[in-house]
């Protein structure tokens, strides 16, 4: 009938409150099984659609995350992403390039909870100074900016890489899985170096705290990161 009839429930979709185009990926031929995954566009204001549940997640609240409802959702052909059967090659694809931006953010993340730290630790006074003056507060923070310089470099090279046409997909998971963890080891730490204040929301290490979670979950998690570097290095 000129196109496709779409039925399906999808979690975990960043920004589908506020969304209006959907690019819903879907079996178009079951029996050809990867490969007859297609893209397909779809619009906020078709019929059958629906947005569901929003969730109420420990980080990154000011990004929604919801549930999409396809019920009998009729999608025209000129609405195919690309071509009908090559939609498993775009999402890889896409996750591969989007694991370096997860790894962006993660080190702006690390960033300014190290920043916010360094300026409490030169104003927070115990014992007559401040506790930026005592050497074991020092090579924390040294450690903490040194593992956050590396992160960056991986993620900086990563992008290079990929702005050149070069292969990056063994890159690109090095830089997301290490950034990611380097965010959370570097909040927690910032957690420590603010004592009780940093379990309040009085100061922002807290959100940076939860914040960095995602880092290991989502385009991937830590351990697919991890397979996939293996896979590249055993191929």
């Amino acid at each position: 009938d000129g196109g496709f009839r779409l039925t399906g429930r999808k979690l975990w979709i960043t920004n589908g409150a506020e969304a209006e185009i959907f690019i819903v990926f879907a079996n178009a031929n079951v029996d050809a099984g990867y490969r007859g995954i297609t893209a397909f566009i779809v619009e906020r204001d078709f019929e059958g659609f629906s947005v569901g549940k929003k969730e109420d997640k420990l980080g990154i609240r000011a990004s929604s995350t919801t549930e999409l409802i396809l019920e009998d959702v009729f999608v025209p052909a000129e609405n195919v992403l690309g071509e009908v059967g090559k939609g498993y090659k775009t999402a890889i694809e896409t996750l591969n390039e989007g694991r370096i931006g997860i790894g962006a953010q993660m080190i702006g993340l690390a960033q300014g909870a190290l920043e916010a730290t360094i300026q409490y630790v030169q104003e927070r006074e115990q014992f007559g100074r401040t506790i930026g003056s005592f050497q074991g507060v020092q090579f924390q923070l040294a450690e903490m900016a040194t593992s956050l310089e590396a992160a960056r470099l991986m993620v900086y090279n990563a992008a290079r890489l990929k702005d050149a046409g070069q292969p990056f997909l063994q890159q690109a998971a090095m830089a997301k899985l290490f950034s990611s963890e380097v965010a959370q080891r570097i909040a927690s730490r910032c957690i420590d170096l603010f004592g009780g204040y940093g379990f309040t929301k009085e100061y922002p290490v807290e959100k940076f705290y939860r914040d960095s979670k995602i880092g290991t979950i989502y385009e991937g998690t830590s351990n697919m990161q991890l397979q996939t570097i293996a896979k590249n290095l055993l191929r």
